[in-house]
């Protein structure tokens, strides 16, 4: 089990600021989810602080991320400035491995993301047998994965991040032929792995792969795709994610107004504490701001 993953109770929290956290491994996240995970911390809570560990040299101190990059955008997402973090001593080249095996270890990853994180380990100087041991793969596996970086195989690295195309199959049709790959194709209908639009769409891209090889280039993997007219499905979608967006600015509200309640109360009973009163008086505190006399006033009358 990796240290991260240790239980918090044997560990000291501490909270540090979000501006100064960098994010070393960037996952893109399902908005869907995030926005879910926004709402949940918003209303309960963050049940497990993140894994950070400071990078030398720097003042103020800054730190690197290991481990719960949505906890931290969820934190800045909801205008809080420090959040709740185990701080281990590590450094960069340790924090990226960390953050891949965490990566790794979730129940469902995008195969996108381990293909990129292993190109990135290969790039710090990591073999193939090491990063293997690391997250728990064989070296041939990981070979196979950076082979599709290495041959530029964009067409088929962009199949398989928008899951039209398993990674297994996409590893397989790199290293065959054009015959080769309709063979693999139709092993995979047999084996009902493909079907229906899918199957259609992988058949496209092996003939555009022969035609055009494996690079794109109208539309160059990484680029943003060109917006579409809007439709109806999309406009329900735009409706439902701002009137999410609404419900968690009135829980934010509510809560907001829940602490200002308690604050209010907790000073009118200060108030009517005749020492607390002299201790003021004899501190040269006679007024009070305003806004907090008006809002004490008002609250009595309520």
């Amino acid at each position: 089990m990796p240290d991260d993953m240790e239980p918090t109770s044997q560990k000291q929290v501490t909270l540090i600021p979000t501006h100064r956290i960098r994010v070393l491994n960037p996952r893109v996240r399902n908005r869907r989810t995030f926005e879910a995970m926004v709402d949940n911390i918003a209303r309960i809570g963050l049940k497990r602080p993140i894994t950070a560990a400071p990078r030398a040299g720097t003042d103020p101190q800054e730190y690197d991320l290991v481990c719960g990059q949505g906890r931290l955008e969820a934190f800045i997402e909801l205008k809080q400035d420090r959040i709740p973090a185990i701080v281990i001593d590590a450094d960069e080249s340790d924090c990226l491995v960390m953050s891949l095996v965490e990566n790794c270890a979730r129940r469902q990853h995008n195969p996108i993301d381990l293909m990129r994180e292993i190109g990135a380990l290969r790039e710090r100087g990591y073999n193939d047998r090491q990063i293997g041991e690391k997250i728990g793969v064989s070296t041939e596996y990981v070979n196979m994965i950076a082979g599709l970086l290495e041959k530029g195989e964009e067409r088929l690295v962009s199949a398989v991040e928008t899951g039209v195309l398993p990674l297994n199959l996409a590893i397989q049709i790199s290293k065959t032929d054009a015959k080769g790959a309709q063979k693999a194709l139709m092993d995979a209908y047999t084996q009902n792995k493909l079907r229906g639009r899918k199957l259609a769409l992988v058949r496209r891209l092996i003939q555009q792969r022969e035609l055009r090889g494996p690079q794109l280039h109208s539309n160059q993997l990484g680029r943003k795709p060109p917006k579409r007219a809007l439709t109806s499905e999309g406009l329900v979608r735009a409706y439902q994610q701002e009137a999410t967006r609404q419900k968690l600015l009135i829980k934010k509200a509510e809560l907001t107004q829940s602490r200002l309640m308690f604050v209010r109360e907790a000073f009118r009973k200060l108030c009517a504490d005749g020492h607390f009163m002299t201790l003021l008086r004899a501190e040269g505190l006679e007024t009070m701001p305003a806004d907090l006399a008006r809002s004490m006033t008002e609250g009595a009358l309520t």
